[in-house]
């Protein structure tokens, strides 16, 4: 893409970011209207076993998909490359597909739900055609490739003329000059590789494992390591309250795995 004018930063709007006074560090976490306050979020991995094998502490206003890709490098080096790696929806990107695939790592990612308005057409009604590099709609009319935005999505737009008279406007678009557009990010094919994975009986015993490891850490950690509040402040204080909790975790794991219990005199 061509460069801004000059004259394009000067119009920018102004971003307003909330910034604790007391620790700022920290960042503005939001997960619904009752739920918002200064935090941190703690990342980790674990292996099939439980076992944590890498964490990193950041901003509660970080999202976790920035977060793998650096978390997943520690676990390579200190431990080595994994075979397959099992996330939630949160990490279900173009990027992260993309990372896994490309280093030999199998990504485990759930079914997530298409996001389209209820009663309108959803994105796999269109059908995109590889060889022509266009879209198909309900109604056989084609979705031409228009241009790719700086988001990294190329877009496809149906031609307005026909789309006003369309019987299915109703369900396709609210659009004022009635033109569809179709968007696809430029690595969608590798999440689309990942969504075949899903239905690899190997793929789904790996990911069923998610709940039984990750899950049940961040749980234990909440619940039994107090690591649902914390009175310290700064990354570098959280990222010694992540390290020694996790390593406390994993020694209390090996002590029940090695623990033979009293033997009868």
């Amino acid at each position: 893409k061509k460069t801004f004018p000059p004259d394009k930063f000067e119009k920018e709007e102004k971003k307003e970011i909330k910034e604790s006074t007391t620790d700022p560090e920290s960042g503005y976490y939001v997960k619904d209207e009752r739920t918002k306050q200064f935090a941190y979020s703690f990342h980790a991995a674990a292996d099939r076993n439980g076992f944590v094998l890498g964490t990193m502490v950041t901003p509660g206003n970080t999202h976790d998909s920035q977060i793998l890709e650096p978390l997943v490098g520690k676990v390579i080096e200190r431990v080595g490359k994994p075979e397959a790696v099992a996330a939630d929806a949160a990490y279900k990107t173009p990027a992260i597909t993309r990372y896994l695939l490309e280093q030999g790592m199998t990504p485990a990612l759930p079914y997530t739900r298409p996001r389209t308005k209820k009663g309108f057409f959803r994105k796999h009604d269109y059908v995109y055609d590889e060889y022509f590099d266009c879209y198909l709609c309900p109604a056989g009319e084609i979705l031409a490739y228009s241009t790719t935005n700086k988001e990294g999505y190329r877009e496809y737009k149906s031609p307005k003329q026909i789309c006003a008279t369309c019987p299915f406007l109703a369900r396709c678009t609210e659009s004022k000059d009635h033109q569809k557009v179709v968007t696809r990010h430029i690595w969608q094919e590798y999440v689309e590789e990942a969504d075949h994975l899903r239905y690899h009986a190997e793929v789904k015993e790996i990911y069923a494992k998610r709940k039984e490891t990750i899950e049940r850490v961040f749980a234990d950690g909440k619940e039994k390591h107090g690591m649902r509040w914390t009175t310290l402040r700064g990354l570098k204080k959280l990222s010694m309250q992540a390290m020694l909790t996790f390593a406390a975790m994993n020694l209390k794991k090996m002590a029940n795995w090695t623990w033979q219990g009293p033997k009868m005199a």
